[in-house]
Parts: C-alpha cells; structure tokens; sequence
C-alpha cells in the first residue's frame, strides 16, 4: 500500500514539474520588452483623458471628438500589431512615438481652436 502511495505521489510530482518546465521561457530569452510596451500604453491613456477632458469642458465638438477618437483608435492598433509578436522594436517604438507625438499636437490644436459646444 505505501509502495503505491509513493508511485502515485511521485508521478504527480514528475507531471507537475514537467508542466512547469515546459511553460518557462527559455533561459537568455526576453518574451516582451516591458518598458516599451508600458510607455506606449500609458501615453495613449493620458492621450484619451485629454480628450474627455476637452469633452467636458466643451473645447471639442462632436465632429473633432469624433475625427480624434478615430486617429487614436489607429495608434492603439498599431501598438497592439507591435506587441503581437511579444516585443516592441526599437524601429516600431519610434514609429508609435512618432503617432502619438502626431496626434498629441492634434488633440491640443483642437481644444485650443475657436470652436466650442457651449
């Protein structure tokens, strides 16, 4: 009986360890690049907050509202094709960075034009 017991509890053990070695990464190799990845998101976020908050304020109408959430949609998916592969390049890093500086410059023309919703 404890002969069976301990076959049991070491071929779990055996399974269980072969699952955790196949899902590790291996060693010397970088899956993503975190710092890339967490810049572009997080300037997109930012990006996105200006925007309500042109909204709220009533410095954007719907139509620049509409034309920005659009060209920032377009960025998203950009950084999203970038990470697909599991890293952000320095070459597509520089193109995000590019698109966002792009569309920041947009989204502050726009709320500090001439037109309002109020």
């Amino acid at each position: 009986m404890n002969v069976r017991r301990f076959s049991v509890a070491a071929f779990g053990m055996l399974l269980m360890g072969a699952s955790l070695f196949a899902q590790s990464p291996e060693p010397g190799t970088q899956t993503s690049t975190p710092k890339r990845e967490a810049h572009a998101e997080k300037r997109a976020e930012r990006q996105q907050k200006r925007i309500a908050q042109g909204v709220a304020s009533g410095s954007l109408t719907p139509k620049e509202t509409a034309r920005l959430e659009r060209q920032e949609g377009k960025v998203n998916k950009d950084i999203a094709k970038a990470e697909a592969d599991g890293k952000i390049t320095k070459k597509e890093a520089a193109k995000i960075q590019k698109e966002q500086n792009k569309e920041s410059r947009r989204i502050h023309r726009q709320k500090h034009d001439a037109q309002t919703t109020k």
